[in-house]
């Protein structure tokens, strides 16, 4: 068996990167440490480079469509990784899991409809509702004690004849829950009581943490419309590739209506390849890999609470990011932006930038080598 290397630092500057080559745009400064947008400072596996390179080498980048084991692959990873059968004819192309958000809101409601998500939540679930003329209908996270969970009766007063979407995020970006069956059962019910379309965002279902499991919303109904991708598990995000699985006829129809009528069905050629190779080749890679990004939750944890008890790591369940309480040292965004930009000299994400309930937060991407977080932790021991 392969021993994989995630020490080794990659140096992503000047690759037209967000992440490392737009910090002046984000934070105002590019003399900080970048922790903030959801890729990883991680080299891909060897095997999806090589198969690309491979495919480069053709003299012919021409139009193509998805080979069988484009979808043999995915489905057998969601079998065996999830306890999910998948149809092949269930599976439906989008450039991204954020575009099949905004697809989905322009195929299953009307300007003016209400559309439904929880916060805090990651931002382009906000614009997804606002840039179509749909109305936002924000249903808050509650915290208790120390996890966030889904306010049922709040959710079920809030719903009227307008209501027609929601939109869930499962696992939950920036809180980290993956959500048990009974909860996600009981956002069904009431989603089903009043004829509520539900759209699960569930991009990072490959980083559970033990006990836990990913409970996909396709283990409890077809009418549901569920979206993955390769580009958490393996960092492909820059190859604008997702699968959207909708078992249900009339939905699926629907929304290829949409996408067909934008054109955009047939993915990309590089796209396809990697996808395919990650899922088919990628298992030993990724079982390695989120044992060593658990490794550097555990260490970020331990480190806050040995040496800076201003800031508490909030129980994770799920993803590589991790939703810092910063109340004690601010409860103002702005606050403690000054705080981790101006005086620590760190990138990471406002959690104001999740909703207001989000504001005396900050999310930390751990999706990097140790020697990157050892160096963020030192930043903020001058909290000291």
């Amino acid at each position: 068996m392969m021993k994989y290397n995630f020490d080794i630092t990659v140096d992503r500057r000047n690759t037209n990167c967000v992440k490392h080559d737009l910090t002046s745009m984000f934070f105002g400064c590019s003399d900080l440490l970048p922790m903030w947008i959801a890729d990883m400072d991680i080299a891909i596996p060897d095997f999806v480079c090589d198969a690309v390179k491979k495919r480069a080498d053709h003299p012919v980048y021409g139009y193509s469509f998805f080979g069988e084991s484009y979808f043999t692959n995915f489905i057998n990873w969601m079998q065996k990784r999830h306890g999910l059968k998948i149809e092949k004819e269930w599976i439906c192309f989008s450039p991204g899991v954020v575009p099949a958000l905004n697809m989905s809101v322009l195929t299953y409601s009307q300007p003016n409809d209400k559309v439904i998500i929880q916060p805090p939540v990651y931002p382009p679930f906000f614009n997804a509702v606002t840039d179509h003329g749909r109305l936002l209908t924000e249903n808050h996270l509650k915290l208790k004690g120390e996890n966030y969970v889904m306010d049922i009766d709040k959710l079920e007063s809030q719903i009227d004849a307008d209501t027609k979407m929601l939109i869930l995020c499962n696992p939950h970006n920036p809180v980290g829950r993956a959500w048990t069956k009974k909860e996600l059962s009981a956002l069904l019910t009431l989603c089903e009581k009043h004829h509520i379309i539900l759209v699960s965002d569930e991009i990072h279902s490959d980083f559970i943490r033990p006990p836990h499991k990913h409970n996909s919303l396709l283990t409890l109904s077809n009418n549901v419309i569920a979206c993955f991708s390769p580009s958490k598990t393996f960092n492909l995000a820059g190859m604008s590739t997702s699968m959207i699985v909708i078992p249900d006829k009339t939905l699926r129809e629907k929304y290829l209506r949409t996408l067909n009528g934008l054109h955009i069905a047939f993915g990309n050629l590089f796209g396809t390849v990697a996808t395919e190779t990650a899922y088919g080749q990628g298992e030993e890679w990724y079982l390695q890999l989120w044992e060593y990004l658990q490794d550097n939750i555990d260490y970020v944890v331990n480190f806050c609470k040995t040496n800076i008890p201003q800031i508490k790591v909030m129980p994770t369940e799920a993803t590589y990011l991790l939703w810092l309480d910063c109340r004690r040292l601010s409860t103002n965004g702005k606050a403690l932006d000054d705080i981790f930009i101006h005086q620590l000299k760190l990138g990471l994400n406002n959690g104001i930038e999740f909703g207001q309930t989000g504001e005396g937060f900050m999310r930390m991407n751990v999706a990097c080598p140790r020697a990157t977080l050892e160096n963020a932790m030192q930043r903020l021991l001058c909290l000291h």
